[in-house]
């Protein structure tokens, strides 16, 4: 799917994007043309469209990365007396706390295993215990370790209590099914440089257009704040402030290119298949995945390290990179591992090749033993 000399991106976002979408980075644009305004236009109109919003929600796009969208989201869309519950099972629900504290937002948390679903009873019992909750935020699928949460459930479960909710889908929007005429959702959150495969620096808000109209006031800053970008942009179809033009350019031809594979059942499937593909790949090496496969989301893949003495993770990670492709570090703090990505413009074939350059590395370093190391912090 794609030719180069640049090593393959097994990694969350950036990820490795096709030829077509790189090419769409070489022209230059001005932020107040029309035409590079109705691009902007169709990438809102489109991303609605990904998650079945049309006439209930409105897309909202803002410079930066995934974590400026979902602070913008968390600021403007809860207002500042209300209070928020974070079912925390990994490092992205963790860094939605973090911004609650630095927003000054009230807010709750569950605790949950970073390998276990946040579930409906947890959310029922915090309800119960607090009827201060107004709102849920919810990563969709945790990126630290490739958990899915059961989005669809908790959509419902928030619904008959009367509690907004706010879908931190970056790593999940365009391979995972996301319906907010089934399910409703106040917010979902994601970012150009992740399943629809386009480069890093812009994200983006779709919110239902009712909860965004009453946001007013509600931000504590001014280049977050969603109500003032997104009537600007109805009044003037620009940009607030200068847009980040080659990544908006760029993400418009990922998005056709999303399109015409078949949208998220397709790009789904291709993902599903990777991430088959590696850990079928990886278990025979004897490597084994942190979530259980009945939770794994086809995004990226968490593996236990290798016990060996022989194995450490930056050698490691630079022999592999040597052989064409690049991994990610493990973002647990119990349990020593490492992640790969299944996601971007790559298919099932590329996942056979980095198993095999795993299996060459690791016979390079006298890497014997494969089985886990006991739980033990890691810096």
């Amino acid at each position: 799917m794609i030719r180069g000399n640049d090593p393959i991106l097994l990694t969350p976002g950036p990820l490795t994007t096709s030829l077509e979408t790189k090419q769409a980075m070489l022209r230059d644009w001005g932020s107040w043309d029309a035409s590079f305004n109705a691009i902007t236009g169709t990438i809102c109109k489109d991303l609605v469209d990904v998650v079945n919003g049309a006439g209930t929600h409105a897309c909202v796009p803002l410079q930066g990365s995934g974590t400026f969208s979902v602070e913008a989201a968390l600021a403007n869309l809860v207002p500042r007396d209300g209070k928020v519950l974070v079912p925390n099972n990994g490092a992205y629900c963790a860094r939605i706390v973090k911004i609650l504290k630095y927003l000054g937002r009230a807010h709750s948390v569950i605790d949950i295993a970073e390998d276990k679903q946040a579930t409906v009873p947890m959310l029922e019992g915090a309800f119960k215990m607090d009827p201060a909750i107004t709102h849920v935020a919810q990563v969709h699928c945790e990126t630290g370790t490739g958990i899915l949460n059961p989005l669809p459930e908790i959509a419902a479960v928030c619904a008959r209590h009367g509690k907004g909710l706010i879908v931190d889908a970056m790593s999940s929007l365009g391979a995972i099914e996301i319906d907010v005429k089934k399910y409703p959702i106040d917010a979902v959150v994601a970012a150009s440089g992740k399943c629809i495969e386009g480069p890093p620096g812009m994200g983006f808000v779709i919110a239902r257009q009712a909860v965004l109209e009453k946001s007013q006031g509600n931000s504590h800053s001014l280049a977050m704040d969603l109500f003032d970008q997104w009537t600007y942009m109805q009044k003037t179809t620009q940009w607030r402030f200068t847009p980040p033009t080659h990544v908006v350019a760029a993400f418009r031809v990922a998005l056709d290119q999303f399109k015409a594979e078949g949208g998220q059942p397709a790009r789904g499937a291709r993902y599903r298949k990777n991430c088959e593909t590696l850990i079928e790949g990886m278990a025979a090496l004897g490597l084994r995945t942190f979530v259980p496969r009945e939770l794994q989301a086809p995004v990226i893949v968490t593996f236990h390290a290798p016990a060996d003495a022989n194995y450490s993770f930056k050698p490691f990670y630079e022999k592999v990179k040597a052989r064409g492709y690049v991994l990610y570090p493990g973002k647990l703090t119990q349990v020593e591992t490492f992640r790969v990505g299944c996601i971007g413009a790559i298919d099932s074939n590329e996942m056979r090749n980095v198993v095999s350059a795993v299996a060459e590395v690791m016979r390079d370093m006298g890497i014997r033993q494969v089985a886990p190391a006991p739980a033990r912090a890691i810096a």
